[in-house]
């Protein structure tokens, strides 16, 4: 699995599949990063059919793909569950740093996360295949 995280660890641009009630895909553009304790960590709205449809079956699929879309890419099977505010702010700061650095006004970026209603999607990993997955 080492060698599905550091893939996941250097490009961050997915696509998330949950399910819906009726059982069809929902497939969702994402970017996520992978936390301290592995898990693929994804910010979004709470309002979000992802987020609902997680809630609901927390079995998901993230296919991650490199910046130039074709070439090597992965899929990641797991569990998800959804960490809302305020325990998600930590995490929310985590995926914020390992995606794209140190934000410069982090009081804004929390305020910004409140308002938002952000969660975080915390994803357990449990196989991986496809040409990156080693």
């Amino acid at each position: 699995m080492e060698t599905t995280l550091d893939y996941l660890r250097q490009h961050h641009r997915s696509v998330l599949i949950t399910r819906r009630a009726d059982g069809a895909i929902q497939s969702s553009p994402v970017v996520h990063a992978v936390g301290v304790d592995s898990r693929v960590l994804i910010s979004s709205t709470e309002q979000r059919a992802k987020v609902h449809n997680i809630r609901r079956s927390p079995a998901v699929s993230l296919c991650a793909l490199t910046d130039n879309f074709f070439g090597s890419w992965l899929q990641a099977d797991g569990r998800a569950r959804i960490v809302s505010l305020p325990d998600a702010m930590d995490l929310l700061v985590e995926t914020y740093r390992k995606v794209a650095g140190e934000h410069e006004d982090w009081d804004e970026y929390r305020a910004a996360m409140v308002r938002d209603q952000r969660c975080i999607i915390a994803i357990e990993l449990q196989r991986a295949s496809g040409p990156a997955a080693g």
